[in-house]
């Protein structure tokens, strides 16, 4: 298997995908700002916050990621074979699981469609995907599938508040348990501690949206969602996301604002001054960390300049 610090690169590297997606998302965040005074409202405001989804709304947000999942299992089981997996060590018994963490998900999929419908809503449709950055071996395939797994777990804690109906919140707990499961057992396959840390780390709807759009080309009518999501982060050196090391913004000055590094994990959000576009990745990060750039001490979605981008210290 891969060392840690060769998964950080492939990991880091994929969010700035985001910002040259051909998603409808990323067209609609650009041209909203592009088109606003600069200082105003609109300049600023998301496409839709936390606090304006409907119960359907959350459920269709989970049911976009399910897709997105499902069809990366898909194409990844498609295209690479049971041998290539073992070749990275991996037992025959662990691929036959990891194959079961894909049709797991397609389950999910019918669930959800069913919990839409039962409330009345219209289940969205799958869009189109482009998975060629994480379908270039197998290797990178369960890299990215370990990604995947963790912010399916922080989408749907981050959704859990805002949801009203206890009956979706159950049905959304259901889902989430075995999404961790799933995050678990990849970590043990990718040669990680399957339990970095006591907790997981919740995502509002913006930040999980964001690291979705990377792999997103269109999606058919009606079933674009109304969440905007963030820049990507473009690093200079995105191999150096270690504990420690310096990270360097591409471009020194942007995005205008930008006072920090948040790194949100875990154990709590820390924040790291960004000065002259470079930042320390601090000590005490677990798991799957978040890295996000800010203009305060605060990851609210009006603070928030860019990202997150997805680190792997442990």
């Amino acid at each position: 298997m891969h060392s840690v610090s060769t998964i950080l690169m492939g990991l880091v590297a994929l969010a700035p995908l985001a910002a040259a997606a051909p998603a409808n998302y990323a067209r609609q965040a650009a041209t909203s700002s592009a088109a606003a005074p600069a200082g105003s409202a609109a300049a600023v405001a998301p496409a839709a916050s936390g606090a304006a989804l409907s119960d359907v709304d959350i459920l269709n947000f989970a049911l976009t990621a399910e897709h997105l999942e499902s069809e990366f299992y898909k194409q990844g089981f498609t295209k690479f074979a049971m041998s290539d997996f073992m070749a990275l060590g991996l037992t025959q018994g662990q691929v036959k699981s990891l194959m079961s963490v894909g049709q797991t998900e397609a389950t999910h999929v019918t669930t959800l469609q069913s919990a839409i419908a039962t409330a009345g809503g219209k289940p969205v449709e799958a869009c189109i995907y482009n998975f060629d950055a994480a379908l270039t071996s197998a290797s990178s395939m369960v890299q990215t599938a370990r990604v995947l797994e963790a912010v399916g777990v922080s989408a749907y804690l981050g959704a859990a508040p805002l949801v009203n109906s206890s009956d979706v919140l159950a049905a959304a707990a259901s889902i989430v348990t075995v999404e961790a499961r799933h995050q678990a057992f990849i970590r043990i396959a990718s040669g990680a501690e399957p339990i970095p840390a006591a907790f997981d780390t919740a995502l509002g709807p913006r930040a999980v949206f964001t690291l979705a759009a990377q792999f997103i080309k269109s999606c058919p009518q009606g079933s674009n969602l109304n969440i905007q999501a963030f820049p990507a982060i473009a690093l200079q050196n995105p191999e150096k996301a270690t504990v420690g090391q310096a990270l360097k913004l591409a471009d020194p000055a942007a995005p205008a604002g930008a006072s920090f590094c948040a790194f949100v994990g875990p154990g709590g959000n820390q924040f790291v001054p960004l000065t002259g576009g470079n930042c320390i990745v601090p000590q005490g990060l677990q798991g799957e960390v978040y890295m996000m750039i800010t203009k305060s001490k605060s990851v609210v979605d009006s603070e928030v300049l860019a990202g997150p981008s997805v680190i792997q210290p442990s």
